[in-house]
């Protein structure tokens, strides 16, 4: 795999794609200005995020800018197709406030991922993109997507179409077999290598380490538990309740922040970073102002003592 410059910080553009609300167009232009403004070079979309609407908005933005200055990542595994049964209603059942005229058809065929390819870089309006992963495999079938798909984005690689390709998954047991394949570049790791739970440790990070695969962290807030410094039962945690457990351990690193002066969200973004496989963070975000203060975050100094009074206690694995 070339080299690819990623940065630090990464923006995921689930929110582009009216997750869980309506983003105006305006708003969109607005976080991805300032994601742009703020040294953000690094855009991760996907067909899946709003029924093709991120695509779309982030690839009008980026028409704007010089290709060479940004790296783009999209996803496979899902193609777009008609969907007159879903005319006047919304893809809610999808957590995207968008209009359902499309549905997600499900294809790991070599086709289907070069397919894939096409349709997207249609709808962004660009004729390449530097990383394809493909996207959830568990929640199809793993073992295809293993068997048929990698080997076609590997194609893909091969024929100069892509610089980089990997899997995206938020199963411990996708994100090791893709590992394992010793085929791909990189894996983006969603919601399982955090400060709150690392279940990436120990065989998920060795067979990376074995294989050269670097790591693209995403969801590092776990949906919203390490978001704030006052963790509670009421935050959210993977779209759902906190285990008692979990919620137990993030108070109690929560109470070590505070002692060392340390915002738990800053933790919570620089703590993967230690690690050399960790290429990028990855964030979203629906508010110009979040985005702003994740960047701030994200250069916070923060004392070794903190990180090492975490391992010391055993609230971290590493």
């Amino acid at each position: 795999m070339p080299h690819i410059e990623f940065g630090s910080l990464g923006y995921g553009a689930a929110n582009l794609g009216n997750l869980y609300r309506e983003l105006s167009d305006e708003v969109a232009q607005e976080i991805l200005e300032t994601a742009w403004e703020s040294g953000i070079r690094y855009f991760d979309t996907a067909p899946h995020y709003g029924l093709g609407l991120s695509e779309r908005r982030l690839g009008a933005f980026l028409r704007t800018k010089p290709r060479e200055e940004y790296v783009l990542s999209t996803k496979v595994g899902r193609l777009l197709r008609p969907n007159p049964e879903g005319a006047g209603t919304l893809d809610l059942a999808a957590d995207f406030a968008v209009p359902a005229d499309q549905k997600r058809v499900w294809d790991f065929t070599a086709d289907g991922i070069r397919r894939s390819l096409d349709e997207s870089l249609e709808r962004l309006g660009l004729d390449r993109v530097d990383v394809l992963f493909l996207h959830d495999p568990e929640r199809n079938d793993l073992e295809s997507g293993l068997r048929e798909a990698v080997p076609a984005l590997v194609g893909l690689r091969e024929e100069g179409l892509v610089s980089a390709v990997g899997v995206g998954s938020m199963s411990t047991e996708a994100l090791l077999g893709s590992a394992r394949t010793g085929a791909i570049d990189l894996l983006m790791t969603a919601g399982r290598y955090t400060l709150a739970e690392q279940p990436v440790f120990p065989e998920v990070l060795e067979a990376c380490a074995e294989n050269g695969v670097g790591i693209v962290n995403a969801s590092v807030f776990n949906s919203g538990l390490l978001a704030t410094n006052e963790p509670g039962a009421d935050s959210r945690y993977e779209y759902g309740g906190v285990p008692a457990g979990t919620l137990a351990r993030v108070q109690a690193i929560a109470a070590v922040a505070r002692d060392h002066g340390v915002e738990l969200p800053a933790a919570a973004l620089q703590y993967t970073l230690r690690d050399p496989l960790v290429r990028t963070v990855v964030v979203g975000s629906s508010k110009p102002a979040q985005l702003r203060e994740n960047v701030e975050r994200m250069s916070a100094p923060i004392p070794e003592e903190f990180w090492q009074q975490l391992v010391d206690e055993a609230l971290v694995r590493r």
